[in-house]
């Protein structure tokens, strides 16, 4: 039923007034996984007839490569990826102001990104912060199961530990500012020097830790939840942990490219992405986001973050540029250029 539900909402999106099939193409800057940007331009071609030109990268390198095309902007929208540096890209002037007719039907936190950044960005997802670890690794190493950030610093996880690079990834730069609002700089800090000892690899992508906790490549993966839920729902010995001392979030985010050479497709894609049917789609590639619309469907399978012990993530502050910069240069500086 559920199938049919969704058929039908795509339909009704294919004929509704305003959005007749069209021609050309759309240049689309993904930042979620590649398969669900790829099921996306899929559905999105087959709707409108618009050819979808797709390139998938980290949220840090998109807004990177953004900024590097501001002069000569190739890309017309940027889709997805942890919200902070859309925000940051909105400051900067990088994106265009657009507000979409389906904005009230967005939820609360979706509607807020859109105000936060003067409508040049919207929330289209959300999604907790947190680790997950791999029972059958867990269990040969003889380590204690852990429940809170403090425990990956005990002496049975030296080397067990992986996340991405703040400079790269959007993931990795949610849980920098999460333990800063969490404990106060000065602790998180030292925390992260602390932590730094643990951790084997620092990944490109943000997903990547949760796909290697999965193959036992490493033993515990800090990401998103969902990112692990994902693994662990194609059989992977996993178990998705929200920090008992309290978590942040993202909100993933859309935004449209400043002077992109495809403006009107652009502004399609943006009211296709918005739609329930659309959002819908994630489940297909197996991604478990709580969507933005609130007529979507929520996975059964996604976290939710009325169960989790959120702070008050303060996304005005941290998707500034120069708090981000500040931070990362620190992070640079004290923790990722250290010996472990």
């Amino acid at each position: 039923m559920r199938t049919i539900a969704i058929l039908a909402m795509l339909a009704a999106f294919l004929i509704a007034p305003g959005l007749a099939r069209a021609q050309g193409e759309v240049v689309v800057y993904c930042s979620v996984l590649v398969d669900w940007c790829n099921l996306m331009s899929q559905e999105f071609t087959r709707a409108t007839g618009i050819r979808v030109v797709l390139t998938q990268k980290g949220s840090g390198e998109t807004f990177a490569q953004i900024r590097a095309e501001a002069n000569n902007p190739r890309g017309d929208v940027w889709w997805g990826g942890t919200g902070d540096p859309h925000l940051q890209a909105a400051e900067a002037n990088l994106t265009e102001e657009y507000r979409s007719p389906a904005l009230p039907r967005l939820h609360d936190w979706a509607q807020r990104q859109a105000q936060q950044s003067g409508f040049r960005t919207v929330g289209i997802y959300a999604g907790a912060l947190g680790f997950t670890y791999n029972t059958q690794a867990l269990a040969r190493g003889r380590m204690p199961e852990p429940r809170c950030w403090r425990d990956l610093l005990q002496p049975a996880f030296r080397g067990e530990v992986q996340m991405s690079n703040p400079p790269s990834s959007g993931t990795a730069y949610t849980a920098l500012a999460t333990l800063v609002q969490l404990w106060g700089e000065e602790e998180a800090f030292n925390y992260l020097r602390q932590l730094h000892r643990q951790i084997n690899q620092y990944t490109r992508s943000g997903p990547a830790p949760s796909r290697n906790a999965a193959r036992g490549e490493t033993t515990v993966g800090i990401m998103f939840l969902h990112d692990a839920v994902a693994e662990a729902i194609e059989g992977a010995p996993l178990r998705v942990v929200a920090p008992c001392e309290g978590t942040g979030y993202e909100i993933g985010s859309m935004s449209i490219i400043r002077g992109g050479p495809n403006r009107e497709n652009a502004r399609r894609w943006y009211e296709f992405a918005l739609t329930p049917a659309a959002q819908a789609l994630a489940v297909r590639a197996k991604s478990y986001q709580i969507p933005s619309h609130r007529d979507a469907p929520v996975p059964e399978q996604a976290p939710r973050l009325a169960d989790i012990r959120l702070i008050d993530y303060d996304f005005a502050r941290y998707g500034t540029t120069a708090e981000r910069n500040r931070l990362i240069q620190r992070w640079e500086r004290e923790v990722g250029s250290q010996p472990r």
